[in-house]
């Protein structure tokens, strides 16, 4: 390794999905069929409503200058307006509003906008890695942060000692969960809160998925608990909802004095989001959510089929109501990694091995419902005929 690379990134292992990135092209370049149920990235298009709104603004010469460091106007306020329509919470656009480069990018930034070297962050576990290695980077403490597999995934507080609430700074929630696709009910958050407030962490709410739900189930917003301003603030992101991944735009709300500490590391560091991305961004927030509901659609019939797919090999898994992810156990006498690979060798289908997720994932799997049903059908196929005979001696889960 070069002496002009710091020893905090030469302890960073690669991102996960780049990994495994790298090996579905090895395995095409080897003439494999490989279906990728690993990465979390919408297939469907960004809905033509939007992509319209963005061709017109990039006609405007006067887009093409800097963003305000908060991002524009309009997006802010059209945040506004979705939280008061969809949760009836009321926010200022000006100071409890802030537009992110994706809500990845607002999350590697918001750590060191409010940790000190050496603080203990309360990560899930198991959870999105991000959080551990945005965590690392910032030089805090990684601290697993228990989560009940038998009661959708909410956090057992009382699992945390004294001397870590003491050290704590900062906590991470994510309902929609990855991977484990948990949802939660306000009461969750109200304990949530409760329970910071009494220890002084702030929470940071990753929404990521709040608008991918199943069955009239409506997520909540953690920022709908009385007094969770005062401690919390959320991140959302167009990218799940709206299919704008590769858009990057996103948003956080919630706790001024968290925005105003972020806004300040990020007006250091980046210069907001291209000026037509947010206007296009603001028209999706601002539109009747048709298309959502018939995204959310399309995903209902894929996790339907392919939970299927699983019972058919002897994996039950409770249909969850929300994100596009299935959070599944191994077959018995398999690790997490052993049954990716089996996966992947015998079917050509990737799925992500748990343990990838923490500590606490090792004997799951995780399968993302986000390619298109006709290649869905046929990782259905592929893996309805997988033999599960164990040839080893693995001890089980």
């Amino acid at each position: 390794m070069s002496s002009f690379v710091s020893k905090r990134v030469q302890g960073l292992p690669p991102y996960l999905f780049s990994v495994i990135d790298e090996k579905k092209k090895k395995l095409q370049e080897r003439g494999v069929d490989v279906i990728d149920l690993g990465i979390g990235a919408p297939d469907l298009p960004t809905p033509d409503f939007i992509v319209d709104r963005l061709i017109q603004e990039l006609k405007d010469p006067s887009n093409f200058k800097y963003s305000g460091y908060s991002g524009c106007q309009e997006f802010r306020e059209a945040v506004a307006d979705f939280y008061k329509q969809h949760y009836e919470v009321e926010l200022d656009p000006n100071t409890e509003i802030l537009t992110l480069i994706g809500s990845k990018e607002g999350i590697a930034h918001v750590i060191p906008a409010m940790i000190d070297i050496g603080d203990a962050v309360l990560i899930p576990d198991p959870g999105y890695p991000v959080y551990r290695t945005a965590t690392y980077l910032a030089g805090g403490d990684c601290v697993d942060l228990p989560l009940d597999p038998n009661d959708e995934y909410r956090p057992i507080f009382s699992r945390l000692s004294q001397s870590i609430c003491e050290k704590a700074k900062l906590m991470f929630l994510n309902y929609p969960g990855n991977p484990t696709a948990a949802t939660v009910e306000l009461d969750v958050f109200k304990e949530a809160v409760a329970f910071a407030k009494k220890h002084q962490i702030g929470i940071i709410h990753d929404s990521a998925y709040g608008l991918v739900t199943y069955d009239q189930f409506k997520a909540p917003s953690i920022l709908q608990v009385e007094g969770a301003k005062e401690i919390a603030i959320e991140f959302g992101s167009l990218s799940k909802s709206f299919n704008m991944t590769g858009w990057r735009i996103g948003y956080v709300v919630g706790n001024k004095d968290i925005i105003r500490a972020l806004s300040n590391v990020k007006s250091n560091v980046d210069t907001s989001q291209f000026l037509p991305i947010q206007k296009a961004a603001a028209e999706a927030l601002k539109s009747d959510y048709k298309t959502v509901e018939q995204n959310n659609s399309i995903y209902n019939e894929r996790l339907e089929k392919m939970l299927d797919a699983l019972k058919g090999i002897g994996i039950h898994v409770k249909k969850p109501r929300g994100s596009f992810f299935i959070w599944a156990p191994v077959p018995k006498g398999f690790t997490s990694q052993q049954f990716a690979e089996k996966v992947l060798e015998e079917a050509g289908v990737i799925i992500t091995p748990g343990n990838s997720f923490g500590p606490s994932g090792e004997g799951y799997f995780r399968i993302s419902l986000s390619v298109p049903t006709e290649r869905l059908d046929e990782a259905v196929k592929r893996i309805k005929s997988l033999n599960l005979e164990v040839t080893n001696n693995v001890p089980n889960h």
